[in-house]
C-alpha cells in the first residue's frame, strides 16, 4: 500500500479553483508538479500553492518519475497526445470531458488504457454527488416506477455579455462550446442515471454571440461553437426505464442565474435533482414535491458552490485512496469506456446538427 500519491497537473484554470484545493484537503495526495502554457502562469500557481516544481512542458511532467497521477485539464483538442504518452509512461490518468475530439480519438485512448494497469478515468465528478447518489438508488429501487421521460435544464449567464473574450471556448477546432462543455456531463449523467443507453438523438446547436475580442491580439474574431445547445433523445429499454425519452436545454447565455437540474418521470412519480444534489420527490395523485433528506457533500472552502467543486472533493478523495490501495478502479466514477460511448453522443449531436435529421446509434 503507497503511504503518498503524487500528483501532477496540467493546466491552470480549473485546476486552481478547484483540482488543487481539493487534493490539498486529502490525506495522503500531494501535488508535486504545475504545468501551464504559460510559464509564470505554473510559477504563480506553484508559488501560491507550494508546488515544488513548475513548467511550461507538459512532457516534462509526463515523464517524471515522481508522479503517479496525471490530471490533464486542458482543452479537449490536446487530450488525446497527453493521455497516450501518460500511458506510456504508466501514469494513472483523470481526463477532463469531454474526452477527445471525437469517438475514433476517444476509442484509441480507451484501447490504449485497456493494456495498462492503471486507473484511467474521465472527470464526470457529478456522479459523486451524495444526492445523485440517492436519487439514482430511488431511481433503482422502482419507487417512482419505471422511466419514462427525463428533462435536464442547464443554464448559466457566463457567456451572456458581448464583452467576455474570445478565447478556446470559442474555438471548434480547440473543442470549446456548450455541447461539449455541458453536453458531456448531461450525456454521462442520464446513462449513469438510468444505466440505458441512448439510441437516438436528434439536435440543434445555436451561437447567439457571434464574434467576440481576442483576449491576446485585441481584434474581433468570429465564434465558431455553439453557445446553446437543444436535444430530444431516445433511450434504449433497460431494467430502469421503458420506451424513454429525453428533453436536454443547455445554454450558456441565460439569465439571470446558474441552474443545472435533472428531472425524471416514472409511471409511479418523478424525482428532481438541483445542482448542489439536493433533491425532490412527486408521488403520483400528489399534487406537490416533497424535500428529500440528503447530506450535501463537503464544500471546497473559497470555492462557488457549482455541485462539481464539491462532487470533486468526493472523487479525489476516492481515486487517491485507490491508487494508495493498488487498484485501478473506482467504483462509480466515469471510465474511458464511458468516457467513449459519452463521445459516440456527442459525435451524433453534431452530425445531427449538421444534417438537421436524428441519428441513430447502434
Amino acid at each position: 500500500m503507497k503511504d503518498k500519491v503524487r500528483i501532477g497537473i496540467i493546466g491552470t484554470g480549473f485546476a486552481k479553483t478547484v483540482q488543487i484545493p481539493a487534493f490539498h484537503k486529502i490525506d495522503g495526495a500531494e501535488i508535486v508538479s504545475i504545468v501551464s502554457a504559460h510559464l509564470e502562469n505554473a510559477e504563480a500557481v506553484a508559488r501560491d500553492f507550494g508546488i515544488p516544481h513548475f513548467t511550461d512542458d507538459w512532457r516534462e511532467t509526463v515523464k517524471n518519475e515522481n508522479v503517479d497521477l496525471i490530471c490533464i485539464t486542458t482543452p479537449p483538442v490536446f487530450h488525446k497526445e497527453m493521455v497516450l504518452l501518460a500511458l506510456e509512461n504508466d501514469k494513472h490518468i483523470l481526463c477532463e470531458k469531454p474526452m477527445a475530439m471525437t469517438a475514433d480519438e476517444a476509442r484509441e485512448m480507451t484501447e490504449k488504457a485497456a493494456e495498462k494497469n492503471v486507473l484511467a478515468l474521465i472527470d464526470h465528478e457529478l456522479r459523486f454527488l451524495n444526492g445523485r447518489r440517492a436519487a439514482r438508488e430511488i431511481i433503482e429501487s422502482g419507487e417512482i416506477g419505471k422511466i419514462r421521460h427525463a428533462k435536464y435544464n442547464f443554464r448559466a449567464p457566463h457567456r451572456g455579455s458581448p464583452d467576455a473574450p474570445w478565447n478556446w471556448w470559442s474555438d471548434i477546432k480547440s473543442g470549446g462550446g456548450a455541447l461539449g462543455a455541458i453536453g458531456s456531463h448531461v450525456f454521462d449523467s442520464l446513462r449513469w442515471f438510468l444505466s440505458a443507453e441512448v439510441s437516438d438523438v436528434f439536435c440543434q446547436l445555436q451561437t447567439h454571440v457571434k464574434e467576440r475580442r481576442d483576449e491576446k491580439s485585441g481584434a474581433m474574431k468570429r465564434v465558431s461553437t455553439d453557445d446553446e445547445a437543444n436535444l430530444i433523445l431516445r433511450f434504449a429499454d433497460g431494467e430502469f426505464c421503458e420506451d424513454a425519452t429525453a428533453n436536454l436545454s443547455l445554454s450558456m447565455v441565460e439569465y439571470p442565474v446558474y441552474q443545472n437540474r435533472v428531472e425524471f418521470f416514472g409511471t409511479k412519480g418523478a424525482i428532481r435533482v438541483e445542482f448542489d444534489g439536493e433533491f425532490f420527490i412527486g408521488k403520483a395523485g400528489e399534487e406537490a414535491w416533497h424535500k428529500a433528506e440528503v447530506d450535501l457533500n463537503e464544500a471546497i472552502e473559497g470555492a462557488r458552490n457549482t455541485g462539481w467543486n464539491n462532487g470533486f472533493l468526493a472523487l479525489a478523495a476516492e481515486i487517491v485512496q485507490a491508487i494508495k490501495d493498488g487498484k485501478n478502479t473506482v467504483e462509480n466514477a466515469a471510465t474511458f469506456a464511458d468516457g467513449y460511448r459519452v463521445q459516440l453522443l456527442m459525435d451524433a449531436a453534431r452530425q445531427s446538427n449538421a444534417n438537421g435529421t436524428v441519428v441513430k446509434l447502434q
